[in-house]
């Protein structure tokens, strides 16, 4: 009889500890994503800053094909800052938490 009760503590120490690891797999997954998703927000305001840096050198600082790359980095900008609060510069390459691209 002690060894079936040793049995079932041992057992149930093995179920805890299966159930504790699935949560916290599953809790991982989200995280995961969310990881994902900032870096294909920070991919997206790359892109759109090398599409200005393009269009500078080929048409002006002022040109209007400037002007409208501009418009579109910040667009990414405001979108990532309102999904993540805070956006990504790929000057100084690190994430922003104060919505000042525009000054």
């Amino acid at each position: 009889m002690k060894d079936f009760g040793k049995l079932l503590r041992v057992g149930g120490s093995f179920l805890a500890t299966g159930a504790m690891a699935g949560m916290l797999m599953t809790a991982s997954v989200p995280m995961a994503r969310a990881e994902d998703d900032h870096a294909k927000c920070q991919h997206r305001i790359e892109k759109a800053e090398h599409n200005l840096d393009v269009a500078v050198h080929k048409h002006g600082e002022h040109s209007p094909a400037a002007d409208q790359r501009r418009r579109e980095l910040n667009a990414e900008r405001e979108n990532c800052f309102n999904t993540y609060h805070g956006y990504w510069n790929g000057s100084d390459h690190k994430w922003h938490t104060d919505r000042d691209w525009d000054h």
